[in-house]
């Protein structure tokens, strides 16, 4: 077995690091340290990434591991993430004081599995890296130990094992017929059988039904997506961006390099599989901009619209399917749009993190009058959820018309016809809480306090908005590069 310790040096890095974290918690009584270790071990991981980005890809542990451009963006993101989030809990972590070594070690640890799902190219390494971040994710969910926290907890662990078990039902169909495991031979595979053939195996079409089942509830889109409002709900702020961001890129990662590498040589294959991702994409969209409308807490209604930001993403998967073999359009327009939507919503929880605290409610009404308590906050909030809804000069809008550009490219018009008027329907309840920012009644005349950390964390979000609203083309030479080295 070839092992290259260096090509996983960012991933031993964070590890190392978690533990320090969990071995210092121990002995240290002023528990912000940890919080500055954590990031020092994220800001380590992140050198030893970039130092890496330009190199031509390598494999190890017998190519079960790949190490290339695509990896790196997104263990880049997935780094970026998990600072900001350390960053913005300063604020928060007094709701688990005892428990803070804990809570940074289990960020760091599902930092970890999330970065090696993006490197994973066979099946067996694809599922345990997952469940590393997964169970890591599990146990951030029900940290705070009220009965809400704790429904939330048990809610996903319980959903998340039946996920578990229906991907690994379809890695064993897909197994049974192939005979390999690793991505790029079940390619070959797949190729050597022939349409004929391909069409005679109920046994592999029902093992990809089943890995989009599997990998449909980690990306949060319906039918899949029955655990997210409550679990949104109930878990710490912090975990809930964490969730939303972090978790929904990874799972996308996976699916792309699975159903591209796997799944996407075979033009009658990858068609169907693009028309299954087009269809389940419209059911996201649709389900969750409809339900969020009606929600009261701001948790639950951005809950919902993560499972209609994960439509939207399926226009490009539904794109990649669709499109000829070297076409990079629908590749890279899910990367940007993954990267704008981690930028945009982590900007829109650090301020609810922030207002939530002073005001101990997560409820919309909550928020009447918060323009003129917290003015700047409240034009984050607001900037954020424009970004959302799609319009410029923000991040979200580039985003959009970048991956409805790539469906229109393979005549899926009807699709962004859906979408578009999708997002003029989530315009009203993102723009409702701007409207009881700016219009409502304040309860109070008494500001909104934040610490220096997470006011950092919100102004490096809010930067990353509008910078890749305004000047995109540097994001998009980075995913065009990042995806060319997708195989």
């Amino acid at each position: 077995m070839n092992f290259s310790p260096e090509l996983l040096a960012p991933e031993i890095a964070v590890a190392f690091f978690a533990v320090v974290v969990i071995v210092l918690d121990l002995f240290l009584e002023r528990k912000g340290t940890l919080a500055v270790v954590s990031l020092a071990g994220l800001a380590v991981a992140a050198g030893l990434t970039i130092a890496r980005w330009g190199a031509d890809p390598d494999t190890t542990f017998n190519s079960m591991l790949v190490v290339d451009q695509f990896a790196l963006f997104f263990k880049l993101l997935f780094l970026g993430v998990a600072a900001l989030i350390i960053l913005a809990s300063a604020d928060y972590v007094s709701k688990f004081r005892r428990f803070q070594g804990e809570y940074y070690a289990l960020v760091l640890f599902a930092t970890v599995g999330m970065m090696l799902m993006a490197s994973t190219a066979e099946l067996v390494s694809i599922y345990i890296s997952l469940e590393l971040a997964s169970i890591s994710l599990y146990v951030l969910a029900g940290f705070l130990k009220s009965p809400e926290s704790s429904e939330a907890g048990l809610k996903y662990l319980l959903l998340g094992a039946v996920s578990s078990a229906v991907l690994l039902f379809g890695m064993a169909f897909v197994f049974g017929v192939t005979g390999e495991t690793h991505l790029g031979q079940i390619g070959d595979s797949i190729r050597n059988m022939g349409l004929d053939k391909l069409w005679d195996s109920p046994a592999l079409l029902m093992g990809i039904v089943f890995l989009v089942a599997g990998f449909g509830f980690k990306i949060a889109c319906v039918p899949f997506q029955m655990w997210v409002p409550d679990v949104y709900e109930g878990a710490p702020t912090p975990v809930t961006a964490f969730l939303s961001v972090a978790s929904k890129a990874a799972g996308f990662a996976v699916i792309m390099r699975v159903f591209y590498t796997a799944f996407g040589q075979a033009t009658a294959l990858s068609t169907d599989w693009g028309m299954l991702f087009a269809v389940l994409g419209v059911a996201s969209m649709t389900v969750g901009n409809v339900v969020a409308i009606a929600q009261t807490n701001i948790k639950r209604m951005l809950g919902y619209s993560s499972i209609a930001q994960a439509g939207y993403l399926m226009v490009g998967l539904a794109a990649i399917g669709y499109a000829p073999i070297g076409d990079i359009l629908g590749r890279s327009g899910v990367i940007f749009f993954l990267a704008s939507y981690a930028v945009t919503n982590l900007g829109a929880f650090i301020a609810i993190i922030a207002i939530s605290n002073k005001v101990d409610s997560d409820l919309i009404d909550d928020y009447s009058g918060m323009a003129r308590r917290a003015p700047l906050l409240s034009l984050a909030l607001a900037l954020c959820l424009i970004s959302l809804i799609g319009l410029p000069p923000t991040a979200g809008f580039i985003a959009k018309i970048y991956i409805f550009n790539s469906a229109v490219q393979h005549d899926l018009m009807w699709l962004v016809v859906i979408a578009v008027l999708n997002s003029v329907v989530s315009a009203y309840y993102y723009l409702r809480v701007v409207k009881v920012m700016y219009l409502g009644e304040p309860a109070s005349e008494e500001g909104v306090p934040s610490s220096a950390a997470l006011r950092t964390a919100l102004s490096i979000s809010l930067l990353g908005v509008l910078f890749f609203g305004i000047l995109p083309r540097y994001l998009l030479n980075i995913a065009e590069s990042a995806v060319k080295m997708l195989t």
